[in-house]
Formats: structure tokens, C-alpha cells, sequence
């Protein structure tokens, strides 16, 4: 795979990223790969060694050392962390150029399960990328430079597969959350940031391992996720759908149409999983 195009003018050095989750996974991949093009880098993560050590690690690929990291305890689902880390960054660096919005959790749950799996979820993973959007957002618009808005998103968003369905609501949530935030800056007079959703394939990381030490061969790695999502911010890409070893992109494609088919032949909800629909998808599949 080609290695990241680096021409935007948002990713560039002496730039200022921010990157949420960034102790681990594509948070810290990201951050590795933005401190490699010279750019300023602040990850936010929970507090405790593993952040520690990210920040460490960072220091070590930046080209101004740890001058030019920087690393914030931050609970994503907290409007006065999201503030302090904003006010951190701005104070450190004078400002923020590309917001990556990474933090995710998946627990686990079921319909009529735990409440506090749900709550924790849509507060993590939906809340977190709204607040730090909100808050965020308006103070990189009035800087004045290119900046980026990332919004990571999931293809359990999309076509929601049965099995975890508060994950699906969150990741549903931030397509819809980012359509609308893309939609609005794309209107300001003189705004020159964007917004773009980041849909990850089959990744092996830490939230996906399920207890596995050695990546399934059907997974990208964290790297290589974060190369394809450079190289489509580079084409402008709003959508940008990841692919894996596993899944083509126009797999991804016949399985989002099918998912929007239902509504338009009204077929029963999640109708890829349902026992009278399955050889007609599998057909669908398999067509031109």
C-alpha cells in the first residue's frame, strides 16, 4: 500500500493536531504518522500509564522532541475535560488545526440489557465527538487557517448488524452528527475547515482483539488504516471507507445499497439477516 500523501494543507508541519483515544490503536497510529510530517501533536486519552508511554513514544518520532507533544488525561464524555484540553492545546501551541475525534469504547450489549453499557457508549462514543466538534470547531474557524474536522465512524453505523445494537446507535449517531457539522461549515463564509467521517474497515486493536495476541489475517493494521484515511483526506473525501483484507469496497458498497433498500422496497428491518431474505441478498451479492 502507497504511503500517505501529505499535501493537504491542514497536514503540514509546524500544524496542530489533536487526537482523542490517542494512547492506543488509530489514535495512536495517527498521532505517529502526523509527528512524522512535522507536525505539533496533542493525544488525549484516559490518565495513566498507557498515555505515559504514547507521549513518550511520540517524543521520540516528533521533530521537535517532547516540545512538541503534548498529552492530556481527558474523559471524552466530559464537557470541562473536552474545555481544558482545548485551552491546554491553545496555550501550548496557539491553536488547532486537525481535530481527530478517535475515542471509542464497545463493551458489549443487548436490547434489554445493562443500562450503564448504553449510557457508557453513547456517552463515550456519540457525546464525545459532538462535544469536542462544539468545542473545537468555532475557535478553528476563527483561526483562520486549513483545518481538519476527522469524526471516526463505523460500518456498524451504516448497515447495523445485529448483535450490539448501543454501539450501532453511537456510530449512527456521529454519520448523521458529521453529515450535519460538514453541511454547516461548508456554508460559513470563509471557513476553510472541513469535516469528514472516518469508517474504518476490520482493524486489529486493542477494541477489536477480542483477546487475540496476533492479527487475524483478514485485518489491516492500525498503520495501514490511517494511510488509506491521509490519502483520501488528500483527495477530499468526506466519506472514507476503509477496506481490509477481508472486505472489498465494493462488498462495503453492495451492503450499505442493500441496508438503504430496505426502506425504499420496504423490506423488514435488517432484512440481510432475516431467514426469507437471505438467498435474495446473497443474489444481490453476487450481481452486477
Amino acid at each position: 500500500m502507497a504511503g500517505p500523501v501529505t499535501a493537504h494543507p491542514a497536514l503540514a508541519p509546524h500544524a496542530v493536531a489533536v487526537v482523542t483515544g490517542g494512547a492506543s490503536g488509530i489514535g495512536l497510529a495517527a498521532a505517529e504518522r502526523f509527528a512524522a510530517l512535522g507536525m505539533k501533536v496533542a493525544i488525549a486519552d484516559l490518565p495513566g500509564e498507557k498515555l505515559e508511554a504514547a507521549a513518550a513514544g511520540l517524543a521520540g518520532i516528533a521533530t521537535g522532541g517532547a516540545a512538541d507533544i503534548l498529552a492530556v488525561a481527558t474523559d471524552v464524555s466530559e464537557l470541562s475535560d473536552i474545555e481544558r484540553l482545548e485551552a491546554e492545546v491553545a496555550d501550548r501551541f496557539g491553536g488547532t488545526d486537525v481535530l481527530l475525534n478517535n475515542a471509542g469504547i464497545q463493551p458489549g450489549s443487548a436490547l434489554f440489557g445493562p443500562l450503564e453499557n448504553w449510557e457508557k457508549v453513547i456517552a463515550v462514543n456519540l457525546w464525545g465527538i459532538i462535544l469536542g466538534s462544539r468545542v473545537f470547531g468555532p475557535k478553528m474557524i476563527t483561526r483562520g487557517r486549513p483545518g481538519l474536522i476527522v469524526n471516526t465512524g463505523s460500518k456498524q453505523g451504516i448497515t447495523t448488524p445485529p448483535g450490539d445494537p448501543a454501539y450501532n446507535v453511537s456510530k449512527a449517531g456521529v454519520k448523521v452528527f458529521t453529515e450535519a457539522l460538514a453541511h454547516e461549515l461548508r456554508n460559513i463564509e470563509g471557513c476553510a475547515v472541513t469535516a469528514h467521517l472516518f469508517i474504518p474497515g476490520f482493524v486489529f486493536t486493542p477494541l477489536a482483539a477480542g483477546g487475540r495476541t496476533e492479527k487475524p489475517a483478514g485485518a489491516w493494521t492500525a498503520k495501514q488504516t490511517v494511510d488509506f484515511m491521509l490519502e483520501r483526506l488528500q483527495a477530499g473525501d468526506f466519506y472514507i471507507l476503509c477496506p481490509d483484507n477481508d472486505v472489498t469496497r465494493a462488498l462495503d458498497q453492495k451492503r450499505i445499497a442493500w441496508a438503504a433498500g430496505d426502506i425504499i422496497a420496504n423490506r423488514p428491518p435488517l432484512s440481510r439477516w432475516h431467514k426469507d431474505y437471505a438467498a435474495a441478498f446473497a443474489t444481490f451479492v453476487k450481481g452486477d
